[in-house]
């Protein structure tokens, strides 16, 4: 386990070469090139945490998380100041104990997504996962109106070993769900992972079609643990948290997972959508393999962010 964690580690860091090429390398110049901590000094930390997507009110708070700190502990040296900073972006991650209550319950998730994200892939790679722990996973292709998307899920399903209730394509999201929901009873699956549509250009159909998946898994499996994750691309930065917010005026999200964080300078943005949303990054996607897709560790990501430790 340890030697998986450290590859992941390795290519968390590899993968987050372009965001600290954006951010770190700004930071370190500010740390080694101020003789003292003033405004200017500040500022220019404000303007590179920007500038690497970590959004304007996060950056804010983590400056003033800074002040408050360098104050408090009588800090004269800028240097000195790196380590307060790498604390208070892991502590704007905190994830909370019951983060993946979900894996451990009987429990339905819905993961939600615009296209071209990498949600199938995600809802592929997640079944994997739990598959290898000895849950009994079941999927339900629900995105029923994407070209080849239950193609695409019933080709993960047999790459993970776990088992798929699927229609043809067009048909109705909703019989696709309640199905699935009586599979899932009747087989005594462990997590039931729905894969359903994300067109936001459409919000009221998707509301509409969420309410109605939402009220058959109520009505026929109510002890269910409920997850609602949505998929969101890292390389997209600030067009991610916009998204998100999108996402929350139609569904009850309960957490993000976020990919293709190994091709972005956009990174940060890990950082910004759990301070400024109140919704916790779950996974972070780095590759194509299943071992790609992690749990999002505040630690790992702000050390790898900052290549410290290993």
């Amino acid at each position: 386990m340890a030697e998986g964690k450290k590859g992941f580690f390795g290519r968390l860091v590899e993968g987050l070469a372009k965001t600290r090429d954006n951010i770190v390398s700004g930071m370190d110049s500010i740390f080694n090139g101020f003789s003292a901590i003033d405004d200017d000094f500040y500022e220019e930390i404000e303007e590179t945490l920007i500038m690497g997507d970590l959004g304007i009110q996060t950056t804010m708070s983590i400056v003033a998380d800074l002040r408050a700190k360098v104050k408090e502990q009588h800090i004269k040296e800028p240097a000195e100041c790196k380590a307060i900073l790498m604390d208070s972006m892991k502590k704007q991650m905190d994830l909370g104990e019951n983060a993946y209550e979900f894996e451990n319950r009987k429990s339905v998730v819905l993961v939600i997504g615009v296209n071209g994200v990498g949600k199938t892939t995600s809802v592929g790679k997640l079944a994997g996962q739990l598959k290898d722990k000895g849950r009994k996973v079941i999927l339900a292709a629900a995105d029923t109106f994407r070209a080849a998307a239950v193609e695409q899920l019933t080709e993960w399903a047999h790459r993970a070993g776990v088992e798929i209730i699927a229609q043809q394509e067009g048909s109705d999201p909703a019989a696709v769900i309640y199905d699935a929901v009586a599979a899932a009873k009747s087989r005594n699956a462990d997590v039931l992972i729905c894969d359903t549509a994300g067109r936001l250009h459409n919000k009221k159909n998707l509301m509409e079609e969420l309410k109605k998946i939402n009220r058959i898994i109520d009505r026929e499996y109510p002890d269910a643990y409920r997850e609602t994750l949505v998929v969101l691309d890292g390389t997209t930065g600030q067009n991610a948290l916009s998204q998100a917010r999108q996402f929350m005026e139609v569904a009850d999200i309960t957490g993000i997972i976020l990919t293709k964080l190994d091709g972005t300078a956009k990174g940060g943005i890990a950082v910004a959508i759990q301070s400024e949303l109140g919704i916790p990054v779950k996974y972070i996607g780095i590759g194509e393999t299943i071992d790609d897709l992690q749990k999002f560790d505040a630690e790992q990501f702000v050390n790898a962010l900052f290549h410290s430790g290993a």
